[in-house]
């Protein structure tokens, strides 16, 4: 069975970086597409950013500038790095993957992003 695993969340204070990473525990699977998404209390699931396996990236424009979507340094993961965070970016934040051969999509259960002013 597959899952996906966010990891490197955290509480930073206003202005720090964080990077967060995305993998599978269990079985892993082809990285295609891959999103990042955030939901922050009372509001609903907003996309971040996106990698195309052509390697074709968007942003929202909330975080286009301060934030970068990356395969991982290991095969089959991704990143996102944050840099100047800011407290409206407090938020659980959720990676997508679709599967290369399949087209399957799969989720994660999320990291929680704390930003302090």
């Amino acid at each position: 069975q597959v899952q996906l695993v966010e990891s490197g969340g955290g509480l930073v204070q206003a202005g720090d970086s964080l990077r967060l990473s995305c993998a599978t525990s269990g079985d892993t699977i082809c990285f295609s597409n891959i999103a990042w998404y955030r939901q922050a209390p009372g509001k609903e699931r907003e996309l971040l950013a996106a990698l195309a396996s052509n390697n074709y990236t968007y942003y929202s424009p909330s975080v286009k500038g301060r934030f970068t979507v990356s395969r991982g340094n290991v095969k089959n993961t991704a990143a996102l790095q944050m840099n100047d965070l800011k407290p409206g970016d407090t938020a659980v934040y959720y990676c997508n993957v679709e599967e290369c051969d399949s087209g399957e999509d799969y989720w994660g259960k999320g990291t929680l992003v704390a930003v302090a002013s």
